[in-house]
């Protein structure tokens, strides 16, 4: 495993929200946690299924305090972006991804450009997808514009790829549980879904079984065989999974996103949490607080040093 990059000195970060139009016109809830200094790199958290952006607020901020311009923001129907009850949101996983992803990336790259006028630099963008958030990248437009993925517990969630008595619950849960719900209460219930969910609209509780059904997951959905660009993407892929993520994150399901990635550098790497002296760290527990010093520097050094522009940049910090 790569040596994490030594941090900066902390700084206080501020967080200011801020809306992203749609291009449906639709306008989403988002913040941004700017650093106190100058904007070494700006990065786009894109979340997991369900789950809402404050989820993320502790690792936002352990960004700022490194110079990062971090973006988080909730999907349609999610968190203050739901409008009314969850069961009259309409959005499915593809609305998801290609507007409110790519609103949220468009956003990123707007504010890189104003970084780097105003500093005369080259500055880095960089998107980091929670489970979902970083499966579905690749059919947000323009996403080939940042400079690196971090993927965080993203895969393919073809129950296939599962094993042993975990198989059968995934099958089971994209067959016949995920399926059901969604049609008996007009909304899947964040219970069903993992400690950390929300409520998930109907249209993408019914996408997600449809998409964990198929041989492939989304990538072999003919209906969006037009739509994927994970092939136009060329910078460092870095994705992560868990040795004790057996609920929605096993090594062969990430494996098969990273496949998608044809012409990038990808990089598959695992964090086992007896290596850190920790019992468990399952699916969520790389942005937990208090886990955090102990995660975040490694999640975040490979791909620094991976991608020039950020490398680059963080040696200035570092000399200042």
């Amino acid at each position: 495993m790569s040596q994490p990059s030594t941090s900066p000195a902390a700084a206080p970060a501020t967080r200011a929200a801020t809306q992203l139009r749609c291009a449906d016109g639709r306008l989403l809830q988002a913040h941004w946690h700017e650093p106190s200094g100058p904007v070494r790199a700006v990065a786009v958290i894109s979340p997991a299924m369900a789950v809402a952006s404050p989820f993320y607020k502790g690792f936002a901020e352990w960004l700022a305090q490194r110079g990062y311009a971090v973006l988080c923001y909730d999907y349609r129907g999610i968190g203050p972006n739901l409008q009314g009850h969850v069961r009259d949101e309409s959005a499915g996983l593809r609305e998801w991804a290609q507007l409110d992803m790519a609103a949220a990336l468009r956003a990123g790259h707007k504010k890189r450009l104003a970084a780097q006028e105003a500093q005369g630099r080259a500055v880095g963008l960089l998107m980091i997808g929670h489970s979902f958030g970083g499966q579905a990248i690749g059919l947000a437009a323009g996403f080939e514009q940042a400079d690196a993925l971090l993927g965080v517990a993203a895969q393919a969630a073809d129950w296939r790829f599962w094993a042993g008595l975990q198989r059968l619950k995934a099958a089971l849960f994209f067959h016949a549980l995920l399926p059901a719900f969604g049609h008996a209460f007009g909304h899947a219930p964040g219970w069903l879904l993992g400690p950390r969910a929300q409520g998930l609209p109907k249209a993408a509780a019914l996408d997600w079984a449809r998409w964990g059904r198929r041989k492939g997951y989304l990538f072999t959905d003919p209906s969006l065989q037009h739509e994927l660009g994970y092939e136009r993407f060329t910078g460092p892929v870095h994705l992560w999974n868990v040795t004790d993520d057996t609920l929605f994150g096993p090594g062969p399901a990430v494996d098969h996103l990273g496949r998608q990635f044809s012409a990038a550098q990808v990089q598959r790497l695992t964090l086992d949490p007896q290596h850190l002296g920790l019992r468990a760290i399952g699916h969520f527990g790389m942005f937990r607080r208090d886990l955090g010093e102990r995660i975040w520097p490694l999640l975040l050094g490979p791909v620094e040093q991976a991608t020039p522009v950020l490398r680059q940049n963080l040696a200035a910090v570092q000399a200042a």
